[in-house]
């Protein structure tokens, strides 16, 4: 385990020290595209944690979606899949609206082919799927940031030390916005594609894979190299699984059923111990970008 968890602040390696990486860390900014603006905005837009990824063992994870924008990659990858070689207009935050109007959520990226006269001919949804983290990283995040140069390799305890929980990001986060927003898409016979790191598609069940011509979503496994050239992670396609969308939703939101005896045998043990008041479970930070006030009110018109 790496003594500090951080593997990147405002888009650059935590032992970064040049020019362009201070400027980032002092100016607060988001060298990925971010829709809210040149500064980062991860839970707030004021006083931003701008972690972008952090360490799990040697493995570099992502925990904010808007790192998975870099160069527009993603863009040009979900493009292909839907429509290759098409004119597209790229959307971000589009909102989403079941039969009755009340909302569905916001799709992350929504890419619409248009013709030569820019009428919208066919369109994919992107949904892209960070992390949420146990610990806390926050008090990490501002103690690295009083003295970066020192502290790039500090020595943080273990005790609440910043890790992350797939299986909530894939329960509590990917499930419903595949359930929700998925079941729209997949009804208008849209397809969609979802983002997600290496060590996030490992953790998720064995999917059911199909041929990229019958497939209603395509995953987009993404890794982060280390450029030793100017000390920067980046971003590469490492492969892409193509799914239907009825078994994706079925694997993902069941589990595989274990035996009653052992649940019960673990409740006798917390019964003989004396044990029958539990430890709540870690807090967690969401992989959230929190949008601009401004945005917070074009939503509403």
């Amino acid at each position: 385990m790496a003594n500090n968890p951080l593997a990147e602040v405002f888009g650059f390696p935590t032992d970064n020290m040049s020019d362009l990486a201070t400027r980032h860390r002092n100016g607060r900014l988001c060298p990925f595209h971010n829709s809210s603006g040149m500064n980062c905005t991860k839970s707030s837009a004021t006083d931003p944690i701008g972690v972008c990824t952090i360490f799990d063992g040697k493995k570099v994870v992502a925990t904010c979606p808007v790192r998975f924008r870099e160069d527009y990659k993603l863009v040009s990858d979900a493009a292909d899949f839907f429509f290759p070689g098409k004119q597209f207009i790229a959307l971000t935050e589009a909102r989403l609206k079941d039969k009755n109007g009340k909302a569905a959520g916001n799709i992350d990226v929504v890419l619409a082919a248009v013709d030569d006269r820019g009428r919208i001919i066919d369109f994919g949804a992107v949904e892209v799927q960070a992390v949420y983290i146990t610990g806390n990283v926050k008090n990490v995040f501002k103690k690295y940031m009083e003295d970066p140069s020192s502290n790039s390799a500090m020595d943080w305890p273990k005790q609440n030390y910043p890790k992350p929980d797939y299986l909530s990001s894939s329960r509590k986060r990917l499930a419903p916005q595949l359930l929700y927003k998925g079941s729209i898409l997949h009804s208008w016979k849209k397809r969609m594609a979802v983002a997600v790191d290496e060590n996030f598609f490992a953790e998720l069940p064995d999917l059911p894979v199909t041929d990229k011509a019958s497939a209603d979503i395509a995953w987009f496994v993404y890794s982060f190299t280390k450029s030793e050239e100017d000390s920067r992670y980046v971003l590469n396609l490492k492969e892409v699984k193509f799914t239907k969308f009825k078994e994706t939703l079925s694997k993902i939101t069941m589990p595989e059923i274990g035996e009653v005896d052992d649940f019960i045998a673990y409740l006798a043990d917390r019964i003989k111990k004396d044990k029958t008041m539990g430890i709540p479970a870690s807090s967690l930070e969401e992989p959230e970008v929190e949008p601009l006030p401004s945005q917070v009110e074009n939503n509403e018109d």
